[in-house]
């Protein structure tokens, strides 16, 4: 075993040689602080450890009665209506974002509960006993001049912390691993002879399944969560809507008798009468200069790019009752590749199913839920 570590070591792997100088550290510092001071240390970690555990155990109860709290105290937010500057957005994106996604709430209400409660365990822990090493203290006589007995001693205890800070970070490579198990980083990670001891002999067995089966599924629902609330800005941003955009989308679906008929007349419309701005592509990609414009503006210039498209789409939807979506992602490019994009998802009441749009590249075909819409968009992910 140690020869495949020393053979990482060789090859340079940088995760075989952190966990050797965090162990090797740890070591290097029991010896120099001797027993009494590294075992006052070795106590220091493991009750801020007990401390944690108590404040984690305290704070799921907690979350549990705050969470559904937080979203009544939050259902009255509503979006004002006029233009919202930078930090107004930003606020009142994260407020709307914790209101209707459960995972981000119970995520936002979790972090919170247990700062609080993990500070005042603290300050109690302070308080009544001075400190987290008067244990250390009590049980080795507090601190006398360190012999080479208390420093080898101090030495073996250092060797413990460090084989707990390892596993530590061990732990979270784990984790990582575990979820993007194709990833180059992770294939790193598990080359280190290191870190497949300590993940297969310790970290595996004590996690069961809850890291390998049960994390990947809670991720991707934080994954889905994440990309709503990236979504979720342009609600925030286009929440006014101007008067003469939404007399414009009454009068384009004036007579539709269904959410399908509305969308489909708006989307023919918008991809129809809004001209591809090439010269606002061609200044961002040669000048680095980017034209924010508002649905106001591609309204009334009538030219834009995908993300002018999909958000005056959006605009005229959401005058009309139906609900809609600004995503962004890449779109095929034609050529074999793909480059950053933009388009609309809707929401027909009739079918309970949202569909996907394309009015920016209405001129090239239909692009009104196709059958292979999926195949040539790709929407963002988080990771």
């Amino acid at each position: 075993m140690t020869e495949s570590w020393l053979h990482s070591l060789g090859d340079f792997n940088w995760v075989t040689a952190l966990l050797l100088f965090i162990l090797l550290f740890s070591i290097l510092q029991g010896l120099l602080r001797g027993a009494s001071r590294s075992a006052g240390r070795l106590v220091s970690l493991l009750s801020g450890g007990v401390l944690s555990v108590l404040g984690i155990l305290a704070s799921i109860p907690l979350t549990l009665w705050l969470a559904p709290l937080v979203q009544s105290w939050l259902s009255g937010v509503t979006l004002p209506e006029r233009d919202l500057n930078k930090w107004e957005q930003i606020y009142y994106t994260l407020l709307t974002a914790i209101r209707d996604f459960p995972l981000m709430r119970v995520a936002v209400v979790f972090m919170l509960s247990y700062w609080l409660i993990r500070t005042v365990l603290g300050l109690v822990s302070a308080f009544a006993f001075g400190g987290s090493s008067w244990l250390g203290r009590l049980v080795f006589g507090g601190e006398r001049p360190a012999t080479l007995l208390s420093r080898l001693a101090g030495a073996g205890i250092g060797a413990v912390i460090g084989a707990a800070r390892c596993l530590f970070v061990i732990a979270v490579l784990f984790i990582s691993v575990t979820l993007f198990p194709d990833s180059g980083f992770s294939r790193y990670v598990e080359a280190s002879p290191v870190y497949q001891q300590g993940a297969r002999s310790v970290i595996e067995p004590l996690s069961g399944n809850l890291i390998k089966e049960k994390l990947p599924v809670f991720t991707r629902g934080v994954e889905e969560e994440l990309n709503g609330i990236l979504q979720r800005r342009y609600e925030v941003i286009d929440a006014d809507i101007p008067r003469d955009i939404g007399q414009a989308a009454a009068k384009i679906t004036e007579g539709a008798q269904s959410d399908e008929e509305k969308a489909r007349l708006l989307y023919d419309w918008v991809g129809s009468r809004v001209t591809y701005d090439y010269d606002k592509v061609e200044d961002y990609e040669k000048n680095g200069n980017w034209r924010e414009q508002t649905p106001q503006m591609t309204y009334d210039s009538k030219r834009g790019v995908c993300i002018d498209y999909s958000r005056l789409y959006a605009v005229m939807a959401r005058s009309q009752g139906l609900q809609v979506k600004v995503v962004t992602g890449l779109g095929y490019d034609g050529r074999g590749g793909y480059g950053p994009h933009a388009w609309n998802e809707v929401y027909l009441s009739e079918k309970e199913q949202w569909i996907p749009l394309d009015s920016t590249w209405a001129g090239s075909g239909n692009w009104f839920n196709p059958p292979a819409f999926n195949e040539t968009h790709i929407p963002d992910k988080i990771v």
